[in-house]
């Protein structure tokens, strides 16, 4: 009840006097059902009691899977849980990097990117998140009627391209190419560069190869018109 209580006051903005995001109180950053199913929840109670950013590291190991509500109750995941308790302590940024940079837990580093999508700015998101374009390790996402297949860097894009995540409405970031014309980001350079510069070379090489061939072609063809006039005047 301590537990329930404490996070009650957290989200009545007339005591409150903790960190903001964006000028609000950061639990507000979920929409009053979810956050009515967490601190009504099992895990919540439970599980979540008096964790700070270490011992929330020790429970998100624990995880082996993302999402957000389920069940015909919309159960809130541990993960959604998880991700509202980051919300109440608001780590520093360096605590956040540790979750995200380690390579050993695929979940935690989930969590962390969920929490940096919701919680940073537009310029830190694209930069923080997008190197993780390029992890394809599987997750299971847990969705309203069992599971689903899922990876991390298709994680990282749904942070970057959609509107709501994991049950949660994402606050509304400009697309990427709107900051690269205000000069906030510079232009994205893509994994696959080389790659991609390889087959446009190959497809330049083809297209010539086939204008060569075409010539090769078109010289044997006149080449044997002249002989087959040259044995009908002979003929004559």
């Amino acid at each position: 009840m301590a537990h329930q209580a404490d996070a009650t006051r957290m989200l009545d903005d007339r005591g409150y006097k903790g960190t903001l995001i964006r000028g609000q109180n950061p639990l507000l950053l979920f929409e009053k059902p979810v956050r009515d199913r967490i601190t009504e929840s099992y895990y919540w109670k439970e599980q979540c009691f008096g964790l700070n950013a270490a011992t929330l590291c020790d429970r998100a190991v624990e995880m082996t899977f993302i999402g957000g509500t389920y069940g015909v109750s919309q159960k809130p995941t541990p993960f959604l849980c998880l991700a509202f308790k980051l919300l109440q302590l608001t780590p520093e940024k360096d605590i956040i990097m540790f979750y995200l940079q380690q390579e050993d837990f695929k979940y935690l580093r989930a969590l962390a990117m969920f929490y940096i999508r919701l919680a940073w700015e537009p310029k830190e998101i694209y930069q923080t998140l997008e190197p993780y374009l390029s992890d394809y390790r599987k997750l299971k996402r847990r969705i309203r009627e069992g599971f689903t297949l899922s990876f991390v860097d298709q994680f990282a894009d749904e942070l970057l391209t959609k509107d709501r995540v994991c049950a949660t409405t994402l606050w509304k970031i400009p697309p990427r190419v709107q900051l690269e014309d205000m000069d906030v980001l510079e232009p994205r350079v893509s994994a696959l560069g080389e790659e991609i510069e390889d087959l446009d070379n190959d497809e330049v090489d083809g297209e010539v190869d086939a204008v060569e061939d075409d010539d090769e072609v078109e010289e044997v063809t006149n080449g044997n018109a002249g002989h087959e006039r040259g044995e009908r005047s002979d003929g004559d």
